[in-house]
């Protein structure tokens, strides 16, 4: 396989790499720590970079407190965009091909059939705007990119929705679930996979794609579902985003289109449930 740096390798989607990486001995996954994989600092990516002469960078590094965002701007602007552009421009110089995780937030969710790479992005949060200016960085950098949007991301690493409601499930009788915000739940170890799958193909199919598990839920379904999986009996209740003002706003409907990824790359896309059972099973262990 291309020799691979990974920056965030401390995160949820930087870990699901690791597990990979370990369960099949995969040995051209660079897992640099955090001193010297901070995005922010030139000088110590220069030396990783020099060092490594990597075939290919991906970027899970990222600001995603969607709500502290909106009182946080200068630093969710710093990490989402500058720490981009830092990575872009050595790829750039290093001739590595960068792959960038994005987000379902570059949109505004005021549609009702499934986003393709085309539609036009208009975020909404600051969160989702940071996002968007990283992505537009790259192109003025290098030719040499995949920016892969993904969205609800979970899996048995980090902090994610899963977890919180597998928490919340043993400790409540009863919870309140949003039902009219509606996406796609995506592991996101079929994330890592799907990313890897794009390296090992060599392709010079270069652009943005979006990835996420087949099929649509809303929180409320999600929830439903989780606990329905970990057989725990928590009664959920759905109720419209009004009743649960957050800081930031959430896209309303945020599936995406997969078209693009599955035919430029083959790959198939497990349904969002499925994954799901596979990972409570994993988080049971």
């Amino acid at each position: 396989m291309n020799k691979t740096i990974i920056f965030g390798a401390s995160g949820q989607l930087g870990q699901c790499f690791r597990k990979i990486a370990a369960d099949q001995n995969i040995d051209s996954l660079i897992f640099p720590d955090e001193t010297e994989a901070n995005i922010l600092d030139g000088d110590a990516l220069e030396k990783l970079f020099e060092k490594h002469s990597p075939n290919y960078a991906v970027n899970c590094a990222a600001y995603t407190a969607v709500d502290k965002a909106e009182d946080d701007a200068d630093t969710a602007l710093k990490i989402n965009k500058t720490g981009v552009e830092n990575i872009a421009r050595l790829a750039a110089k290093y001739s590595t091909t960068l792959v960038q995780v994005s987000t379902d937030f570059v949109f505004k969710g005021d549609v009702s059939s499934p986003l393709t790479e085309n539609d036009k992005t208009e975020p909404i949060s600051v969160y989702g705007q940071t996002k968007l200016d990283g992505e537009l960085v790259i192109p003025n950098l290098t030719d040499k990119y995949f920016v892969v949007r993904t969205a609800w991301l979970y899996s048995e690493f980090g902090n994610n929705f899963v977890k919180t409601m597998l928490k919340f499930g043993a400790e409540r009788d009863e919870l309140k679930i949003i039902a009219d915000q509606v996406g796609t739940p995506t592991y996101a170890m079929d994330l890592a996979d799907a990313i890897l799958t794009i390296i090992e193909s060599g392709s010079a199919e270069y652009g943005i794609y979006h990835y996420s598990n087949e099929g649509v839920a809303s929180w409320y379904d999600f929830t439903k579902a989780i606990f329905d999986i970990a057989g725990l009996q928590t009664r959920v209740l759905p109720i419209p985003t009004s009743d649960y003002v957050t800081r930031a706003v959430r896209p309303p409907y945020s599936v995406m289109s997969k078209l693009k990824i599955k035919k430029t790359f083959g790959i198939n896309i497990p349904y969002w449930r499925e994954s799901l059972a596979l990972c409570i099973s994993k988080l049971k262990q």
